[in-house]
């Protein structure tokens, strides 16, 4: 490994982060540096970033904000928050259930964490609002249930985390060791998100009950009332039908992540066209924009953090890391507590994509020499970045529900640090749990 070179790639990478450049140019400026200081053709760099925009699994990525963008237009995602309002009924904190569960509900659909903070945020904290709860407190919990939008799935990050562990073989060490690994796949890792998501929905689902019982927040009825849930249900009977048809065809293998996400566009399109007729010509150019907006910038982050993991993998930096952890304890619990800790700190600076590209092929050498199922590593980094998007200072969904809800950051921040707690202790349980992320998919002979 040359020194210098590892030193330029991160020295160069965190100086233009600190002068303020995007994280692409970071990323790619780094990169270009390090490839003239070790003589190589620049043009091989280009190759390589051109290459990794190139397969068939990421064409899912932009397919699923269309859907997600679609639904929301077509009134698929207020029927879907309908539907959690009933169903939360009398509970203590009943808007905050409903929060959650409606999160839980159009995570399947979105597959991303501002996006379902956006989407469910601008119906429920006016809501709560209405029925008194602190805007602060309506942001918060808002705020901590959009990132179960990464980790339902399908999920963007999980296909990001497929298509850089994919080319990633266990090292011989890992292999002489513990001979052979399963196999890791995209629909797999959206299996095995199922029951973490449901973990941190109830971590979430727990705080917000001891917080709303100390502040009196009450439920929305009496008791539940059967005929409101049945309407419920009959409104948004199509609404429920969407994630049912996306997973249900990617779980029985019917089609793949990426076809099931052209299916739920054209799904949505009868939808919102036919059956609700709330879909126009103009929502619809409007969700072309907002896809094209969000999928150009993480193709453009993808673009240079594949061709920057490149050279750490060329340099040995992994293989050096995992050596440097291992010669400190080969305790697997001891390993997970500094890797979860390490997630933590870099999820509060970095954005999610960026940093699973980036970590993912310097964790994942350390995992395989701790006997680690790679399918099980990839749903606790995402369940461990979910976090990142409500700890400051980049905190992506606090900026969303402070827009919404017309709080200060600052305020919403106070409120939301319980249910950062719970959901680390959520993640600590799936990452010491390995059977959380694993029994399901091994149940339906993934």
């Amino acid at each position: 490994m040359e020194a210098y070179v590892v030193e330029l790639l991160f020295g160069g990478f965190l100086l233009l982060l600190l002068l303020g450049a995007p994280i692409t140019v970071a990323l790619g400026g780094a990169g270009m540096a390090a490839y003239i200081a070790l003589d190589k053709d620049p043009i091989a760099l280009v190759q390589i970033a051109f290459n990794s925009v190139g397969s068939f699994p990421l064409m899912a990525l932009p397919a699923f904000v269309l859907a997600g963008a679609l639904m929301e237009a077509a009134g698929i995602s207020k029927r879907l928050v309908d539907i959690a309002e009933t169903l939360a009924g009398p509970i203590t904190g009943g808007l905050g259930v409903a929060t959650v569960l409606a999160c839980l509900f159009f995570g399947a659909i979105s597959g991303s964490g501002p996006a379902t903070t956006a989407a469910v945020g601008m119906l429920m904290i006016p809501a709560m609002a209405r029925r008194n709860y602190d805007r602060a407190y309506a942001s918060a919990v808002t705020a901590s249930s959009g990132g179960l939008g990464i980790i339902i799935p399908p999920s963007i990050p999980m296909v990001i985390f497929g298509i850089a562990a994919l080319g990633m073989a266990p090292p011989p060490e890992a292999l002489a060791k513990f001979g052979s690994f399963d196999s890791l796949s995209i629909p797999k890792l959206f299996i095995a998100g199922v029951v973490p998501g449901l973990v941190m929905a109830a971590a979430l689902l727990v705080m917000n009950y001891l917080i709303s019982r100390r502040a009196g927040y009450r439920g929305l009825s009496e008791r539940w009332q059967g005929a409101d849930i049945r309407a419920a249900l009959r409104r948004g009977a199509w609404a429920v039908a969407a994630p049912v048809i996306i997973l249900g065809g990617i779980y029985t293998g019917l089609f793949t992540p990426t076809e099931s996400a052209i299916v739920a566009i054209f799904y949505t399109l009868f939808v919102g066209f036919a059956v609700h007729r709330e879909l126009s010509w103009g929502t619809m150019l409007a969700a072309l924009r907002t896809t094209t907006w969000i999928t150009g910038r993480v193709l453009l982050i993808l673009f240079t953090a594949v061709a920057f993991g490149r050279l750490l993998v060329e340099q040995r930096v992994p293989a050096q890391i995992a050596e440097s952890m291992l010669a400190m304890t080969d305790n697997v619990y001891l390993i997970w507590t500094l890797v979860i800790l390490f997630l933590l700190f870099v999820g509060m600076f970095m954005e999610t994509l960026a940093a699973i590209l980036i970590l993912t092929p310097v964790l994942l050498p350390v995992m395989y020499m701790m006997g680690a199922d790679p399918t099980h590593v990839g749903i606790v980094v995402i369940c461990t970045m979910s976090i990142g998007f409500m700890t400051p200072p980049l905190g992506e969904n606090l900026f969303v529900a402070s827009g919404i809800g017309g709080e200060t950051v600052e305020r919403i921040v106070v409120r939301v640090l319980p249910f950062v707690a719970v959901s680390v202790v959520a993640v600590f349980a799936i990452a010491f749990f390995p059977q959380l992320s694993l029994a399901l998919p091994r149940m339906l002979g993934y």
